[in-house]
C-alpha cells in the first residue's frame, strides 16, 4: 500500500502547514479531505505561504509500507516528480481491484444466447460468454468492473504512441496486464484472434464495418457505439458481457461516491485545467473528454477557456491552460520529452498555478481512458491532489 505526503493549507488567518499521510486507493470509501485557500487568497498571501511551504519542503513522495508480496508488486511506478509537477497515483493499489464475477442477467436469454443491439445491428451472442477477446480499453475496463476479466483470453494492445504503456492498462492490475495481445488497438490481428477460439469479440465502432465482417466470421461480435459518453459505452459493454444490471449498479455507486467526494474536497471552489502533451503539441481537454466528464460529475469547475470543445495551444501562448490547478499527462516517452521542454520554459513558469505549486502529473492511460474503473482512479487522484500543493 502506498503512502503520499501532502501539504494542506487551511482557511484561517493563521495558516498552519501540516504533512498528512493518506492512502489514495481507487474505489475506497475512506478518501481524504483536504482544505485549501482559494486561489485568489493564495495569490494575495503568496509570500507567507511560500515561506511556510518552503519550510515544510514537502513533495509528493511514494513509498511502500507493506512487506506483503503479490503480483502487483511487480509493477514499478516510482517517479514522484516530473519537471516540477507532483506525480499522482504512481503507486496505485490494484490488488483485488476487479471484483468477483457478477450475476448473469437472465432477461432476454433465449436458450444459450441473447440478442444484443449494437453499432452494427443486432447479434445473437452467448448468454454467458466463456472465451472473450476485447479490442478496446473501454471493454477491458468493463470486464474488470463486472468481474468477468478472467474469461478474457486476448485483448488489443494499447498503442504506446497514444497511451504510453505499450501493453494492457496497468491500472487494471497484473491479471489483465498479462492478457495476450491480439494486435494493437485499431488494427486487430485476425489470425491471432482466430487462434484463441473466442465465443465473443467485443470492440468499438471505430474499427469500421470491414473489420466487423472479418471478426464475425470468427465469432459473434459486438461493436459498442462511441460518442455518447463513457457511461453509455460502459453499459453497452457490460450488456454484451451478460452483466448489464451490474453495470448499472457500478455506475450508480460511482455517481454516489463522486458526489460525496466532491462535497468533501469542496470541488466547486476549484477550476482545474487538464492538458496532454503529445510528441509536438499541447492538447487541452474540454468537458466532453473522459477526464472532463469525471471532473464535472465530481463538481470540479473548469477555467472559462476550457468549457467548450478540446483545443490545442502553442508553447509560447499558454494563457488558456491557466487554472487554480493544472493536471498534465504525457503521450508516451515522446510526449514526456516535449512536455519537459515546455515545462522548463519561461511561458510555463509565468503561470500562476506553476508559481503556486499546483501542477500535478497524472497517468495518461487512466485520464484518457473509459470505464468505471478508470473513473474511480481519476476520483482517487482528485481526492489526493485537488487541494494539495507541491514544493
Amino acid at each position: 500500500m502506498a503512502s503520499t505526503a501532502f501539504v494542506r493549507v487551511f482557511h484561517d488567518d493563521v495558516v498552519p502547514i501540516l504533512c498528512e499521510t493518506t492512502r489514495p486507493v481507487e474505489g475506497s470509501p475512506a478518501l481524504p479531505l483536504h482544505s485549501r485557500l482559494p486561489r485568489s487568497c493564495a495569490q494575495r498571501r503568496i509570500g507567507t505561504l511560500a515561506a511556510a511551504c518552503l519550510a515544510a519542503a514537502v513533495t509528493l513522495v511514494g513509498c511502500s509500507d507493506s512487506e506483503a508480496q503479490d503480483d502487483a508488486s511487480t509493477i514499478v511506478r516510482s517517479t514522484t516528480n516530473i519537471a516540477g509537477a507532483g506525480v499522482v497515483g504512481n503507486n496505485r493499489d490494484t490488488v483485488g481491484l476487479c471484483p468477483a464475477l457478477a450475476p448473469l442477467d437472465r432477461t432476454g436469454v433465449e436458450g444459450d444466447t441473447r440478442p444484443v443491439g449494437h453499432a452494427e445491428g443486432i447479434s445473437a451472442i452467448p448468454a454467458d460468454p466463456q472465451r472473450i477477446v476485447v479490442l478496446d480499453a473501454a471493454g477491458l475496463d468493463a470486464s474488470c468492473a463486472v468481474g468477468i476479466w478472467e474469461r478474457v483470453v486476448g485483448a488489443a494492445t494499447l498503442d504506446p504512441d497514444f497511451r504510453g504503456d505499450g501493453d494492457q492498462p496497468l491500472y487494471l492490475g497484473t491479471g489483465l496486464a498479462s492478457v495476450p495481445s491480439v494486435g494493437p488497438v485499431g488494427a486487430p490481428d485476425m489470425d491471432a484472434i482466430s487462434a484463441l477460439d473466442p465465443d465473443l469479440i467485443l470492440g468499438a465502432d471505430s474499427l469500421g464495418p470491414d473489420a466487423y465482417d472479418s471478426l464475425t466470421a470468427i465469432a459473434p461480435t459486438v461493436f459498442t457505439t462511441t460518442g455518447q459518453g463513457w457511461k453509455d459505452t460502459f453499459l453497452q459493454s457490460t450488456a454484451a458481457l451478460g452483466r448489464g444490471q451490474s453495470g448499472f449498479d457500478a455506475l450508480a455507486s460511482f455517481s454516489a461516491d463522486a458526489e460525496r467526494v466532491g462535497r468533501e474536497i469542496d470541488a466547486a471552489q476549484t477550476q482545474a485545467s487538464v492538458l496532454r502533451f503529445d510528441a509536438d503539441s499541447i492538447e487541452v481537454d474540454g468537458p466532453d473528454s473522459f477526464a472532463g466528464q469525471v471532473l464535472s460529475e465530481v463538481g470540479v469547475g473548469r477555467p472559462q477557456s476550457q468549457r467548450d470543445a478540446d483545443f490545442s495551444v502553442e508553447p509560447d501562448n499558454l494563457a488558456p491552460v491557466e487554472g487554480d490547478i493544472v493536471y498534465v499527462r504525457f503521450a508516451g516517452p515522446d510526449g514526456e520529452t516535449f512536455g519537459r521542454e515546455v515545462m522548463d520554459s519561461d511561458a510555463w513558469h509565468a503561470l500562476g498555478s506553476v508559481t503556486d505549486g499546483r501542477v500535478f502529473a497524472v497517468n495518461d492511460t487512466v485520464w484518457s481512458g473509459s470505464g468505471v474503473v478508470a473513473a474511480r482512479a481519476v476520483l482517487a487522484d482528485l481526492s489526493a491532489s485537488l487541494n494539495a500543493y507541491v514544493s
